[in-house]
């Protein structure tokens, strides 16, 4: 797992006025945003897991596989500034110095950025086997 982060360990979990209300509509809504950002930037098997009900630390999981270390870097980096234009602070990011396994955490949203190595030897979809699959795609991309 992604070692380094710029967030205290205090903030973990912690919900926050811009999540208040409405969370899990304003997570949901991150999540697809996400996704459709990884898609928009070429990342491969983009997914979003919905753990409501299943995780006390997050509500959503966002999974993409990018293809070499600057595509995932510019994933992060354009997610991040998607994510900051809905209102939404990045409390954690991991993985992005060696961009094996990028992890962006909104507390609602957890953001997985993996190379195909990383992504197959973590399994998380097999690990979260349970947790229904949220369809991000427009009509017209099904």
């Amino acid at each position: 797992m992604p070692s380094e982060s710029n967030s205290p360990a205090s903030d973990r979990g912690k919900r926050t006025a811009q999540s208040s209300g409405a969370p899990s509509q304003q997570a949901e809504q991150l999540a697809v945003a996400a996704a459709r950002v990884a898609d928009e930037l070429r990342c491969e098997d983009v997914i979003i897991l919905d753990l409501r009900g299943l995780s006390p630390v997050t509500d959503f999981f966002v999974l993409a596989t990018g293809t070499s270390d600057r595509q995932l870097r510019a994933v992060a980096d354009a997610v991040d500034e998607q994510a900051a234009a809905m209102g939404h602070r990045q409390y954690g990011l991991s993985g992005y110095e060696h961009a094996a396994w990028i992890l962006i955490d909104y507390v609602d949203v957890v953001v997985h950025l993996f190379d195909e190595p990383s992504r197959t030897y973590y399994d998380l979809e097999l690990l979260w086997g349970d947790a229904p699959r949220v369809q991000w795609h427009a009509p017209s991309q099904r």
